[in-house]
């Protein structure tokens, strides 16, 4: 009840008031700046004083003074305007088509450098779309398209056509080299490394971000020991400090080979190749908002596919 009186006696219109008052320095002037009788404005301000059980002004002297709450009350209130301002303002363009959120669930071997250049020239747009990115991992990328947690997977890595309201195109193929640090007992064995040599050894692995069933794993021997990671990158660094082998992309790999802070193996098994695609969730209109017509004209061509999976985050 005490809410509700706030609320009905603080509007936009008893800030003007205040800020009037505070500005011409006295009830009588605001009141004839703002051609309303004195009484009438007086009595606006003693409702809101009275639902807030604060004094605003201090009516010791002839000029009106804000007290310390007052201020404060003016302060906020001018904050509150102008969010009140950005909200019709990003309402109105709302209705152009744009959606008021996009969430992108991005696969952690998608490169973070070329995903942040089409963050910023989206932002670049102006558009009144909120963005927000959600790394995920293996089967967790497309199920958080399909829990409708997201709106756009970029990097599903398993079928994708079973599910009726998604919509998916191909992105690429990523290439996986073996990689261990200099001083990891592999660096030194013999070429091709069979799984028999692998097994003593422990593997990075990144886990299945999926919250429901027990996820998919790539690369791994059963029984062999695991280090497992959140992400792509943090496998990087895992490996970098040679706390394990694995499987590493090879646009994320290949500048540490070059610098000696890796060592690249050729193993025996064949040659890990992930065809990976984007997937999206059919509108029930059949039109896809403005925010998410932008993403999938960015991924429709060749050369930002291409970065996506390809692009060296040195560059």
């Amino acid at each position: 009840m005490i809410r509700n009186r706030v609320r009905d006696a603080l509007t936009p219109e008893t800030l003007g008031l205040i800020e009037a008052v505070h500005r011409s320095g006295s009830m009588a002037a605001a009141a004839r700046e703002l051609g309303v009788v004195p009484s009438a404005l007086t009595y606006r301000i003693r409702q809101v004083e009275d639902a807030l059980d604060v004094l605003l002004f201090d009516r010791s002297s002839r000029q009106a003074k804000l007290t310390e709450a007052g201020k404060e009350l003016l302060r906020e209130g001018s904050r509150l305007l102008l969010e009140l301002d950005a909200v019709a303002n990003r309402v109105k363009r709302v209705s152009t088509g744009w959606e008021p959120s996009l969430t992108l669930a991005v696969d952690s071997v998608i490169s973070r450098t070329t995903v942040m250049e089409l963050c910023e020239a989206f932002f670049a747009l102006n558009p009144p779309t909120r963005l927000r990115l959600r790394e995920e991992a293996l089967s967790g990328t497309l199920e958080a398209l399909t829990s409708g947690q997201a709106d756009l997977a970029i990097g599903v890595a398993i079928e994708s056509g079973v599910h009726k309201s998604v919509q998916s195109n191909p992105l690429g193929n990523i290439h996986f080299i073996y990689a261990v640090a200099p001083h990891h007992p592999l660096a030194l064995a013999a070429e091709p490394v069979t799984d028999a040599m692998l097994m003593p050894h422990r593997a990075v692995a990144v886990a299945d971000t999926v919250q429901r069933g027990i996820g998919v794993t790539v690369g791994l021997l059963g029984g062999q020991d695991i280090f497992t990671v959140p992400g792509m990158q943090e496998k990087l660094a895992a490996q970098l400090r040679g706390l394990g082998g694995g499987f590493l992309p090879e646009y994320l790999a290949r500048p540490h080979i070059a610098t000696g802070r890796l060592v690249e193996k050729r193993v025996q098994r064949t040659a890990c190749v992930m065809p990976i695609s984007y997937a999206w969730r059919r509108s029930e209109s059949g039109q896809e908002g403005r925010a998410l017509q932008w993403w999938l004209q960015q991924l429709a061509r060749p050369a930002t596919r291409k970065a996506l999976l390809e692009r060296d985050p040195s560059l």
